[in-house]
């Protein structure tokens, strides 16, 4: 249940982006509704979540560190494109992250 409460998370994220969703970190569009009105990086939260419930699944202890090393990615990459969106739309991102986790 757990993997695919992340999986449903994931896809409805990335359907919320629509075409500002990007591989790279690009600032098209400051997107703060649906789930993004509340957690800046749903893919990532729910993505972690889906791992998880896929562990859970697999029951290899030693891949939980695999995940660790994944979540210490994603907050790095969640750090870069912060900077990319504060730099392109200021004071409405900094006002969005204030009201949002993650």
């Amino acid at each position: 249940m757990l993997a695919l409460l992340g999986l449903w998370g994931v896809i409805v994220a990335r359907g919320t982006l629509g075409k500002s969703f990007s591989v790279t970190p690009q600032a098209r569009q400051l997107v703060t509704h649906g789930i993004y009105s509340k957690i800046r990086n749903p893919i990532y939260v729910f993505g972690a979540l889906c791992v998880a419930g896929l562990l859970l699944m697999i029951r290899q202890k030693y891949l939980w560190i695999a995940l660790g090393a994944l979540i210490v990615a994603q907050i790095f990459r969640a750090r870069q494109e912060s900077h990319v969106l504060e730099a392109k739309f200021g004071d409405e991102y900094r006002e969005y992250r204030k009201q949002t986790w993650f």
